[in-house]
């Protein structure tokens, strides 16, 4: 339990979330989204299947492409924040230096979540 805790809090797991769904999606779509266009079906429900499908269609990649975006750019906020803590570790005089972030800095950059 402690474990699911830990994965749901980790910062990275909302965009990871939408991405797998976006993937998801399209994956399903790939193996047989258009099967409903085969079948006689009332006019009504091809309609609105298929505005639900071009909906989906407009709005999942632009989904996808943010979060692997706000992915990227919290893999290399937090790659920077590492190397600049490892170099000021490495020149620190008496101990006292700070860290490169702080939560205050990762709130502001909207990176808070479960830090």
């Amino acid at each position: 339990m402690e474990t699911l805790k830990r994965v749901v809090r980790n910062e990275y797991f909302p965009a990871a979330a939408v991405l797998t769904l976006v993937v998801l999606f399209w994956v399903a779509g790939l193996f047989g989204g258009l099967s409903l266009l085969s079948r006689s079906q009332p006019p009504i429900a091809t309609l609105t299947w298929l505005l639900f499908v071009y909906a989906a269609a407009v709005l999942t990649p632009l989904a996808g492409i943010l979060a692997a975006v706000d992915l990227l750019r919290r893999w290399w906020r937090n790659r920077r924040a590492a190397k600049s803590i490892g170099a000021k570790s490495g020149t620190a005089k008496s101990g006292t230096a700070k860290s490169g972030t702080t939560k205050d800095d990762a709130a502001k950059d909207g990176a808070g979540i479960g830090s």
